[in-house]
């Protein structure tokens, strides 16, 4: 059976996955400086032909994945009405999806096909219906849930996560978006089935049980 999931979201070791004043040229915000260090470094490591802990995450992070659920922060900066509809997210004319992905938000836009396979979809509709929408686009696959923090504890506190991956970095922010706020009994249930670590970051891997 299809399964939801969450891959590489890491949090510094209070907890955090984004500081504040999120923004262009800070995506996720001041103070959080190499949070995502440990996956550049292995992304290199994969294209050089290296292996470890690190790369063997982001590979599993995408084996079965048939679509993808964000949230309107992690495709892009810009908060409240679209001034235009010229953003079409961080990763050029070619995102690494190569599926279909959807984007929660309140202000809809019309679905956005790039190259690559990837088409973006931009929904204002509630979790379990974009989850079935996605489950759809998925065709049998799994889906994965790509962040930011508000959207993955929407589909935590709903109970809709089968797995979940968290990489915890050597890094204290003190302020910002934590991960696992405002979750609730979300999180009951949950056994941690892998923890290993590298070098750079710890991984652990939930399972619903």
């Amino acid at each position: 059976m299809p399964k939801v999931r969450v891959h590489n979201v890491t949090v510094s070791l209070d907890g955090f996955a984004a500081g504040p004043h999120q923004r262009l040229d800070e995506p996720f915000g001041d103070g959080i400086e190499g949070l995502h260090d440990w996956m550049i470094a292995a992304m290199r490591d994969r294209a050089d032909g290296k292996s470890g802990i690190d790369v063997e995450c982001i590979e599993r992070s995408e084996e079965n994945i048939g679509a993808t659920i964000m949230g309107r922060n992690m495709f892009g900066p810009q908060r409240g009405p679209w001034q235009d509809e010229s953003w079409k997210g961080w990763w050029g004319d070619n995102p690494p999806y190569h599926h279909d992905v959807f984007v929660h938000t309140h202000h809809v836009r019309p679905s956005l096909a790039m190259e690559g396979g990837t088409t973006f979809h931009f929904t204002d509709e509630p979790i379990d219906t974009v989850l079935a929408r996605a489950f759809d686009a998925a065709a049998g696959q799994d889906v994965r849930i790509g962040g930011g923090s508000a959207t993955v504890q929407q589909y935590l506190r709903a109970g809709l996560i089968d797995e979940m991956h968290l990489v915890v970095v050597p890094l204290l922010v003190g302020r910002g978006e934590r991960l696992l706020d405002n979750v609730a009994d979300g999180i009951d249930g949950y056994q941690v089935t892998e923890l290993v670590s590298s070098a750079t970051a710890t991984h652990a891997h939930l399972v619903r049980r």
